[in-house]
């Protein structure tokens, strides 16, 4: 009788144990190949993660015969999504006449975060199981940390050697690569974040001493759009609890506090006299050399349209300015060879890029951005297809303050660069907001479990 109870519940674990260890490869196949790379391996390891990422859902949903109606139903809807994606990524290369590998790479792209989100939620374990597979996912985010340290206070010699300035060179596992630097203390910022208001099983020293090492990654590698980002995404937030005075009041005078602390850094302190370089008004009024750059993408692509239904779907996959159309398919080009298609518009923005002395100076005035990437590739359709994706883990995802914050962090990224379609980062972001869903169901299971068996001792 021992063994008829007991059976089920190891094959359980061991179930686990399997799918957990599979999406934990899943993660590290897109968080460490830039690292991985640097150090000698083959190139094409960075397209691993496309590969990894989709058949790690496919076993997950396969053995998905205990998740609850709950999981099923956020399941369904992101399935739904991602499929509504798809079609109109189609429907604009076969408008425009993309390749195969845009279609493919433009889809994954977008989508890979949502398929980490839909497999980590997929996930059914007892809260001793998950915790291991927690622990290792902030394993890769601490040794992210301290190899940027090592970065900086070891190897800073070797960096020196390698043409970058010694703030592009720290960038964790994002080495070597043009924004390394800025994904690698997003990354990290994010992290430490979690891990400070969350990791409640580590001591407070550990908590506090992580955070303020994100921070002096931050400081160190000159990121400045990252706390841009991070001040901006806080006042987003602000505004979105306005009928909750009482977290209003609390967010409103801790951004009061930071502020002054701020300010007062950035006048006292040389470690934040980057922060001042383009403080610059004349930058960003009307005609600024700031803004006509950064809208410049809105001028030249809406040139290329040759129907009304270039507005709906864009110009293609990997056509204009997103990660795919602005790098990746020009750098790989003899790898892809007939399979992928280039588009005059992607160039014509990188001309105004090349006329503007601000273009080579910072990515944060860049026409290069992530929402302009989507827009210009796949139209509004696409840009509503994205959104919705997006409207499902807001709704149904973000347990609270902290996945909401993060989320709009995104938003604000992609206003600045290319980080929305940055695997490291987002697929970082997707597991941290998954994570917290995975811990708030464990907490109310939890909590019934202790109700009946408080009811079942009454009785």
């Amino acid at each position: 009788m021992e063994a008829t109870f007991s059976e089920p519940k190891i094959r359980k674990k061991r179930e686990f144990l399997s799918n957990s260890k599979l999406v934990l490869f899943a993660f590290a196949s897109a968080f460490f190949p830039r690292i991985l790379d640097s150090l000698g391996a083959p190139s094409v390891i960075n397209f691993l993660h496309f590969l990894v990422i989709p058949f790690a859902l496919a076993v997950v949903l396969s053995k998905g015969n205990k998740l609850s109606k709950r999981q099923r139903s956020i399941i369904s809807e992101l399935l739904f999504g991602l499929f509504l994606l798809l079609t109109v990524i189609i429907a604009s290369a076969l408008l425009n006449g993309a390749g195969e590998v845009n279609v493919i790479l433009g889809f994954l792209l977008l989508a890979e975060p949502f398929i980490l989100v839909t497999c980590i939620i997929s996930l059914v374990a007892e809260s001793s199981e998950f915790e291991k597979f927690r622990k290792w996912l902030s394993y890769f985010w601490i040794f992210h940390i301290m190899l940027a340290m090592v970065q900086r206070y070891i190897f800073k010699v070797h960096l020196m050697n390698t043409g970058l300035a010694p703030s592009d060179g720290i960038q964790g596992v994002f080495f070597l690569t043009g924004a390394g630097h800025v994904v690698g203390a997003s990354v990290s910022f994010s992290f430490a974040a979690y891990y400070l208001l969350h990791a409640k099983a580590s001591p407070i020293w550990m908590r506090l001493g992580i955070a303020a090492l994100a921070m002096w990654q931050l400081l160190l590698s000159d990121a400045k759009q990252v706390l841009l980002a991070f001040m901006v995404a806080g006042v987003l937030l602000l505004f979105l609890k306005v009928q909750d005075i009482g977290k209003v009041i609390q967010y409103l005078i801790f951004a009061i506090v930071f502020g002054l602390v701020f300010n007062w850094c950035l006048q006292n302190l040389s470690a934040f006299s980057a922060f001042n370089v383009w403080m610059k008004p004349e930058l960003y009024g009307p005609n600024g050399d700031a803004t006509m750059l950064k809208t410049s993408v809105f001028r030249v692509i809406p040139q290329h349209y040759e129907s009304p239904l270039n507005w709906l779907l864009g110009l293609g996959p990997g056509h204009t300015v997103g990660r795919l159309g602005g790098w990746l398919l020009r750098k790989y080009q003899p790898l892809f060879g007939s399979f992928s298609t280039l588009h005059q518009a992607s160039s014509d923005v990188w001309r105004e890029v090349a006329s503007y002395y601000i273009g080579s100076r910072s990515s944060m005035f860049s026409p290069l951005f992530g929402w302009a990437g989507i827009w210009g590739d796949l139209g509004f359709l696409g840009l509503g297809a994205y959104l919705y994706l997006a409207s499902i883990v807001w709704r149904r995802l973000c347990t609270d303050d902290l996945c909401r914050f993060l989320l709009l962090t995104v938003v604000v990224f992609g206003c600045i660069f290319s980080q929305m379609e940055e695997p490291g980062y987002m697929l970082s972001i997707a597991a941290i907001i998954s994570l917290r869903w995975q811990e708030d169901r464990l907490a109310k299971m939890h909590m019934r479990a202790k109700r009946v068996m408080h009811l079942l001792s009454q009785g």
